[in-house]
């Protein structure tokens, strides 16, 4: 008899640990532990969404003919960690091994790989992750081959190998990248669809007390809880985002819009990445849509990139470049988040709904989390693993291998330039062309110097000022320099004072 661990991000029927065991006389476990739910403080909804979804999948594998231990989460249970739970699982069986699919995170793998084998004198067998479209192994290859890891280059070889959105050797449209073609602002207009209503059951309920009782006092709201939490609901949400929304998901996929949490991005990350739906599931039925014609191109064409380009990319990064890049801070970053990441209040008007909507639900769209939240943790010099450990703790499709290199890379340029050519950084004059934050906000964006001005541009020209020595080199970034330089002494000298005291204050803004 053999042993089979499944992880909260691995609810998939056909994952490699089910598909290499023998439902006839060997036993799954699965576990909600303490130490998987508190090493940051992850957001209730986030912690609600696994718990529930692991319980329906275990109910799930026992109706398909599977023996499953599973272990609910109990304050005083002596297991505070799956080590813990794997320990008494050997001693009450005697398995001959133990079987897990490659995890998500550094940390954990690590352990399965160089202490649970001696640990629990038992061999653990580790079996690569083939819901993914390349392997660590197959990044790595494909790395060794090139001086420069451009995520636009991988996105091509992987429609190459993929064949989605590819008329023979060519791609669609005869472009492979429509990103020019999907920064529409929203003005009200298409009107957004409402989502399916989420019916609960009682596990779901038995769950969303669980959490209220013992995680209540995490960042975040526990309610409205809109989530799916099984196959069948995750599968209805990829249905409504191919038939509501991804016709209007290019145009308006950079877009935000004050108290509107979704517009019309998909809300699978979270299903994608605890396993309730698969890449190839979801990339499947975006292409159909097109082919179809009931979704044009470059809506598909942004929507399959985000999976099968960006997503892929970082995970490639993360399992090529860890443990070291974890520890990346090339920026010399020093200061602590202010406290409005954690409680929301702040007189920013984009940055005050990027929170609300975050706390509320778990989510915020690429936009608002790498020109809003990031970009303001950019510029103002907050400390990489700050902030990684915020954005790992608040969103519900947070896993270390996608929310790291997202965050310290793309986000906060502190791996100098690895995985993006140039800063992510902005002033309020991009968040007021993509929104409509700024009409209703406390400070003007059309000012940087006074004290009513918008935080975010002289602090935008201050981040420039202080690295210049890392970024005047940056072809990308020559003309942001001579901009600078162009300015008038005396409001150069203005802006960066009007920042310095920003900085001094960051709790007050």
């Amino acid at each position: 008899m053999r042993l089979g661990l499944i992880l909260g991000d691995q609810l998939t029927l056909s994952l490699p640990t089910l598909m290499n065991l023998d439902r006839s006389q060997d036993r799954i476990i699965m576990a909600e532990v303490m130490e998987e739910a508190t090493y940051v403080p992850h957001h209730p909804q986030k912690i609600a969404l696994l718990f529930s979804a692991m319980r329906h999948f275990a109910e799930e594998l026992r109706d398909a003919g599977w023996t499953v231990d599973y272990h609910s989460y109990d304050p005083d249970s002596d297991c505070k960690s799956l080590l813990d739970i794997a320990q008494n699982a050997v001693k009450a069986d005697s398995p001959e091994s133990l079987l897990i699919t490659h995890c998500g995170e550094y940390r954990l793998q690590q352990a399965f790989e160089n202490t649970w084998p001696g640990e629990l004198g038992i061999p653990v067998e580790i079996l690569d992750d083939d819901r993914f479209f390349c392997s660590p192994a197959q990044f790595r290859r494909w790395a060794e081959e090139r001086n420069s890891l451009l995520m636009e280059y991988f996105y091509r070889d992987m429609r190459r190998r993929s064949g989605y959105l590819m008329d023979g050797d060519k791609p669609a449209g005869d472009r492979w990248n429509f990103d020019q073609s999907n920064r529409k602002a929203w003005k009200g207009d298409p009107p957004i669809p409402d989502p399916p209503t989420v019916q609960r059951d009682d596990i779901d309920n038995e769950v969303l007390a669980l959490v209220e009782k013992e995680f209540g006092h995490h960042t975040g709201n526990l309610q409205p809880f809109l989530w799916g939490t099984r196959r069948s609901q995750a599968k209805r949400a990829l249905d409504f985002f191919i038939e509501e929304c991804l016709s209007c998901f290019g145009d308006y996929q950079d877009a935000m819009a004050r108290g509107e949490s979704r517009l019309f991005h998909s809300l699978l990350s979270p299903y994608l990445n605890c396993g309730l739906l698969t890449a190839k599931q979801v990339c499947d039925a975006a292409e159909k849509a097109w082919r179809s014609g009931d979704a044009p191109l470059n809506a598909v064409e942004g929507f399959i990139r985000q999976i099968l380009g960006w997503r892929e990319y970082v995970r490639g990064i993360y399992w090529l470049k860890m443990p070291d890049y974890a520890r990346e801070n090339r920026l010399g970053n020093t200061r602590d988040l202010p406290r409005y990441y954690w409680d929301g209040k702040t007189n920013m008007a984009c940055m005050s709904d990027c929170f609300q909507n975050t706390f509320d639900h778990a989510y915020a769209h690429h936009i608002q989390r790498l020109m809003v939240t990031g970009n303001f943790a950019l510029i103002t010099g907050i400390k990489p693993e700050a902030i990684c450990d915020w954005y790992l703790a608040v969103y519900a499709d947070a896993y270390d291998w996608v929310e790291l290199p997202n965050t310290l890379g793309m986000v906060m340029h502190a791996d100098g330039g690895y995985l993006g050519s140039k800063p992510y950084a902005a002033s309020g004059n991009y968040i007021h062309k993509m929104s409509d934050y700024c009409r209703h906000c406390h400070y003007n964006v059309k000012t940087r110097s006074e004290h009513d001005s918008c935080p975010f541009n002289s602090l935008y020209w201050h981040f420039i000022h202080r690295h210049r020595e890392e970024f005047s080199g940056n072809q990308r970034m020559s003309m942001i320099y001579r901009s600078f330089d162009r300015m008038k002494d005396d409001e150069k000298d203005r802006t960066l004072a009007r920042a310095e005291q920003l900085l001094n204050n960051l709790d007050d803004l």
